[in-house]
């Protein structure tokens, strides 16, 4: 039997799960030699995966009616998602085809995208997940996982105060887009809001999910799905790789 694990235990089994969120691929995503063909590949793959339903997925969620803490935090993700309220006043998606638009792909074409198989699949096990499960699963692979990197733990334990304008605009300069591939940083938006947006940092994220999951069975239930999550991802993620040509060496 699945025995009760303290916060702290909770937290490290699933930072556990987010440090092995890293795919062969990345670095070849993020150098010089990557060229837009590919990326056109992959960041189409990406708009319809997650970036345009984002906020559709969580809605479903918040429909589930979970404690009055995870709808306002829900609520309020949901609500900088669509209208962009916390940051820079325009919706996520539109902020992310703004740089597609830079990065000259023309918007119409993210309008009826064909999804790879595994794109499919791991889309369709979201689906399932959010209109089916309890709110707490579909809640954490969501926002610990999708939203979550490699860098949890220590974003997590180690929380940096909310950064300043110039301290975003240091770090846009270094995105491999803009270092790569020529893109303006004027088209950077879509990542400046998520730096903006302070009740989304991994921290609160990480405590609305452990202070709500305080039986064994929940527990077992969201490390469970966040490990499924973590295979699906890396498929999808192989996926995109092999469309665009790349190979593991």
């Amino acid at each position: 039997m699945f025995k009760t694990l303290s916060p702290e235990h909770f937290r490290d089994r699933i930072f556990d799960i987010l440090r092995r969120k890293h795919h062969w691929a990345t670095s070849r995503f993020q150098s010089n030699t990557i060229t837009k063909k590919q990326l056109n590949i992959f960041f189409h793959q990406e708009y319809v995966v997650y970036v345009r339903d984002f906020s559709v997925l969580l809605a479903q969620i918040l429909g589930k009616n979970p404690p009055w803490e995870g709808r306002r935090r829900l609520a309020t993700i949901i609500y900088e998602e669509e209208t962009g309220g916390f940051s820079l006043g325009r919706p996520h998606q539109e902020l992310f085809l703004h740089m597609m638009n830079g990065l000259g792909f023309d918007r119409a074409g993210f309008r009826d995208v064909e999804l790879l198989a595994h794109s499919r699949s791991y889309r369709q096990w979201l689906n399932h997940l959010c209109q089916e499960d309890d709110w707490t699963l579909g809640a954490a692979v969501l926002t610990i996982f999708i939203k979550g990197t490699s860098r949890d733990p220590e974003e997590v334990l180690y929380p940096q105060p909310p950064q300043n304008q110039a301290e975003i605009e240091d770090l846009i300069k270094k995105y491999a887009l803009v270092q790569h591939q020529g893109l303006s940083s004027e088209c950077m938006d879509y990542f400046r809001a998520q730096h903006m947006f302070e009740p989304g940092s991994r921290k609160v994220i990480y405590d609305m999910i452990i202070h709500q999951a305080k039986e064994p069975d929940q527990q077992y239930q969201i490390l469970s799905r966040l490990e499924e999550a973590l295979t699906l991802w890396s498929r999808y993620q192989d996926g995109i790789a092999r469309a665009c040509g790349i190979r593991q060496t």
